[in-house]
């Protein structure tokens, strides 16, 4: 059974066991609600959808020509001059049936009449002079196969077959099948309410004269992005200073409004961090140690009588974003009602050595590519300081190398986490 980062005691923890320990915060998934298709881009299914109809709903052209049947057994036809029965555009419907030994004029899209299974393009076809009756001759009559330029009804999805699983991120495809289906709203997971702010009186704010002992606040900028991606919603209380009642007013102002209290540094045992001593004043505080880096000091707990769910990430920046992609994604996938299941992972061939320790996780900022034969490989970004945030912007990927190796050799495989494409 997994224990909950309250029974961890000081045990050094493995990045897999402190995640599940982790999603022990999560008591249970958020409430859903119904929004307009056209607001529903980066969403979570709350409930599997059902295709109530077929797409294509009718069997239709899939080339601009003739319609026409031809013989299911063998190939090509012996016809070669076909009378004209009329025409179908599309967004018509014909219900006449088709003579057999004639053809219809059709456009792409539009539902083949009774009586045609099979569409010949308009390249393949040619207009006799003063023709009357109307007919059309087909060249090549030979190649012709029965079936060929249709789009059968239900081939995209059929009806009751289910279009999308509930969990599912609505992607652009994913909002034009739901609107191929006729939904015009959507049945999904409430965005989780993230309450983020950063702590020290040396923090400045972008467009803010610099002191000589002051840094710009990168951190909170940097969570605003990774909790868009995540499909979340920020509510940003700014810079606190370094004293105990504004943050413990900032943290219950946030732990009565969100499903998610975040901060970046500050939860050490430092003079001037009062993060920690206000946190164990309003929750349950617990720290955990995890064999990682970068990615240390780190804390977790609940806050106020809502036990909202507190994570209190290191203060470099670099560790920040590591530790948003291995500990607090789970979290909010779990609140969308999904499983705290770790990111992905690829393998990719090492072209450098790669430098690391055993019984510690190494996540390394890594440019994977592929090779002319299609092999991935992967390469370091330079040097790893936890406080260099231009090889994260540099880098595409995570390396991960475990806490059973002790580096990597050039030509050797590692597992790599990608950054891109992964929501």
């Amino acid at each position: 059974m997994t224990l909950s980062c309250f029974d961890l005691g000081e045990q050094m923890l493995s990045v897999d066991d402190a995640r599940q320990a982790l999603a022990t915060l999560i008591e249970r998934p958020l409430g859903s609600e119904h929004v307009p298709l056209a607001q529903a881009h980066g969403r979570r299914l709350a409930a599997a959808v059902q295709a109530p109809i077929n797409v294509p709903q009718n069997t239709n052209a899939a080339m601009d020509g003739v319609a026409l049947a031809l013989p299911r057994e063998g190939v090509g036809a012996k016809q070669t001059h076909w009378p004209l029965a009329g025409e179908v555009l599309a967004g018509q419907y014909r219900r006449e049936l088709v003579p057999a030994g004639h053809c219809v004029r059709i456009t792409t899209g539009a539902p083949l009449p009774p009586g045609t299974d099979t569409v010949v393009m308009s390249e393949q076809l040619r207009e006799p002079i003063d023709d009357k009756p109307a007919h059309v001759i087909i060249e090549s009559p030979e190649l012709l196969k029965h079936g060929q330029h249709v789009r059968q009804a239900g081939e995209d999805i059929a009806i009751g077959e289910t279009a999308l699983p509930a969990g599912a991120r609505l992607d652009a495809a994913s909002l034009g099948l739901l609107a191929s289906l006729g939904h015009a709203e959507v049945g999904v997971y409430r965005r989780p309410k993230v309450a983020i702010f950063s702590t020290g009186n040396e923090v400045t704010a972008p467009g803010d004269p610099l002191p000589k002992a002051g840094i710009y606040d990168a951190n909170r900028f940097t969570l605003i992005g990774l909790l868009a991606e995540q499909g979340a919603e920020v509510i940003d209380l700014g810079i606190l200073p370094d004293d105990l009642d504004a943050t413990k007013s900032a943290l219950q102002q946030a732990a009565e409004k969100s499903d998610l209290v975040i901060t970046s540094g500050g939860v050490s045992v430092g003079q001037a961090d009062f993060t920690r001593e206000a946190l164990e004043q309003l929750g349950r505080l617990a720290f955990w140690r995890v064999a990682l880096r970068p990615g240390r000091p780190m804390a977790c707990g609940w806050l106020g009588e809502k036990q909202t769910p507190f994570v209190g990430l290191p203060g470099n920046p670099v560790a920040v974003m590591v530790t948003f992609l291995q500990f607090v994604t789970p979290l909010l996938n779990l609140l969308h009602g999904q499983s705290a299941v770790p990111p992905l992972r690829l393998h990719a061939i090492s072209d450098n050595v790669l430098k690391s320790r055993l019984k510690r996780t190494d996540f390394i900022r890594g440019i994977y590519h592929t090779d002319v034969t299609g092999q991935l490989h992967v390469s370091s970004t330079g040097a790893q300081g936890s406080g260099i945030l231009t090889s994260m912007v540099a880098a595409n990927c995570l390396i991960e190398l475990a806490d059973n190796q002790d580096g990597a050799q050039p030509g050797e495989v590692v597992s790599i986490q990608p950054l891109t494409g992964w929501l």
